[in-house]
């Protein structure tokens, strides 16, 4: 079983000056049908331009032989593993409104950028790859910490109860990929839907692990990323390369992937390996500590300065060192507002530099936007949600551009523009609709964002 983590992704989200427990995920009230008009992305794009993914080749390869025979959890696989041959993608249970939508996009692109044999199941057709819909309580009954989650060789969850704990759902025994099975809450926001539907497809599909030193990609638990990057694309179409097949060892894959590589990626030719060494599991279980839900907040504290730490001691210059200082800048803005501040700087100097990281620095950005309305500053709130808002809308993040869209109303109402504000709060509707869910979560979220405006003009 391979599954999208809920508690980290859920911190993304959340303002650093609120209440951590208000950073839970949004829920779907059943009886407030999610309005999904006004919004719209950016059309799917085409695979990119040669050299337009942004790493050396060398890199590449690396990553591809480590994102392909390991599983999140660090079990090693023997084999590489994949479908053979047209793969068809459909829905079946409780189905939400917006989910048929969002597949379809996402079978265009994966067809367009990477290249694939997908395509959606005609009607009465078993699916290779089934999308089921459930109640979240009935998929935390089976898997507690998971946002959702990919099974092999089942098409039902049903199925999968009656096979859980045998071989037969085991991605280490899988030689070649017939079936699978994703299982996503139907009672969540639709943003939540759409994010689960463009992980758990590229796994059930293609690479199983996820690797926290990606900056841009969705294959890493960070999840500053909510839909498939350029990056993604490129694994995906390397993983189906006819000179790769199913059954293949590490060692062989290792041989033929450099001249796949340097064929779809000719730009990357000239550009050096990133030598960042592994991510020791005790960072790893520091950084979900410290923005997870469970324990003190002295105690995540505690956890964000030991990632920070182990991530000194290692030398790292790339994602991980961003991330343990936005762990630490999350965990001290309620306390220690300077110290917050520095650390969200420190990190996003460290994004600046990575590939797609600017998503990464929109992230703060909203970050620092908030904290600038709660000190009183309208006019450096309203710089900073400028920068991230166009950023923002490119990623595709609902949640995040609808969360800058309502600080930034607020800062117009601050700066004596109330007609301005009030177009801005109507205009972020339907972006906060489709990434928080229902009206009553909407509605608490505009509480908290004009809370923390108050704290500004007070101060």
């Amino acid at each position: 079983m391979q599954f999208r983590v809920a508690h980290i992704r859920a911190a993304h989200i959340g303002l650093v000056l609120l209440a951590l427990s208000a950073c839970a995920p949004a829920q779907v009230s059943k009886d407030q049908p999610v309005l999904l008009e006004g919004v719209s992305f950016a059309p799917a794009r085409s695979y990119p331009a040669a050299g337009a993914v942004a790493h050396g080749n060398a890199s590449i390869t690396r990553d591809f032989l480590d994102l392909t025979f390991a599983m999140e959890n660090g079990r090693g696989l023997d084999t590489l593993s994949r479908f053979e041959g047209n793969v068809t993608i459909g829905l079946a249970g409780s189905v939400p409104a917006g989910a048929a939508r969002d597949l379809a996009v996402l079978i265009a692109r994966l067809q367009g950028e990477a290249g694939l044999n997908v395509a959606a199941a005609a009607p009465g057709e078993v699916p290779a790859i089934t999308i089921e819909f459930s109640p979240k309580s009935a998929l935390q009954r089976v898997a507690p910490s998971a946002a959702c989650f990919v099974v092999p060789n089942v098409s039902s969850l049903a199925e999968y109860r009656s096979r859980r704990g045998t071989n037969a759902v085991d991605w280490g025994t899988v030689q070649v990929r017939t079936r699978a099975a994703i299982f996503v809450p139907s009672d969540t926001s639709p943003q939540e839907v759409r994010d689960c539907l463009h992980e758990e497809v590229a796994q059930a599909l293609g690479p199983l692990n996820d690797l926290y030193r990606l900056p841009d990609s969705v294959f890493n638990d960070d999840n500053f990323n909510t839909v498939l990057t350029d990056f993604d694309m490129l694994m995906l179409r390397i993983y189906y390369a006819p000179q790769l097949r199913s059954g293949m060892t590490r060692d062989a894959v290792a041989i033929v992937v450099p001249g796949v590589v340097a064929a779809l990626n000719p730009g990357g030719a000239g550009m050096g390996v990133d030598r960042a060494g592994p991510t020791p599991r005790a960072w790893t279980v520091a950084i979900e500590t410290s923005l997870g839900k469970q324990g003190s907040l002295a105690a995540r504290r505690t956890a964000a300065e030991r990632a920070l730490s182990i991530a000194k001691s290692a030398g790292w210059t790339d994602n991980r060192m961003a991330f343990s200082h936005f762990a630490v800048a999350r965990m001290t803005a309620g306390t220690d507002r300077t110290r917050a501040q520095a650390e969200f700087m420190a990190a996003a100097a460290i994004y600046s530099r990575q590939p797609g990281g600017d998503v990464h620095v929109a992230h703060i950005e909203m970050q620092l936007t908030a904290m600038a309305l709660a000190s009183g500053n309208p006019q450096d709130a309203l710089r900073l949600a400028n920068q991230a808002i166009p950023v923002v809308q490119r990623h595709e993040n609902a949640a995040l551009l609808a969360t800058l869209m309502l600080l930034k109303a607020e800062a117009l109402e601050q700066l004596g523009d109330p007609a301005a504000a009030a177009a801005l709060r109507l205009d972020s509707q339907p972006w906060a609709r489709y990434g928080f869910g229902s009206e009553a979560v909407v509605k608490a979220r505009m509480r908290d964002i004009a809370t923390v405006a108050k704290r500004g003009t007070k101060s």
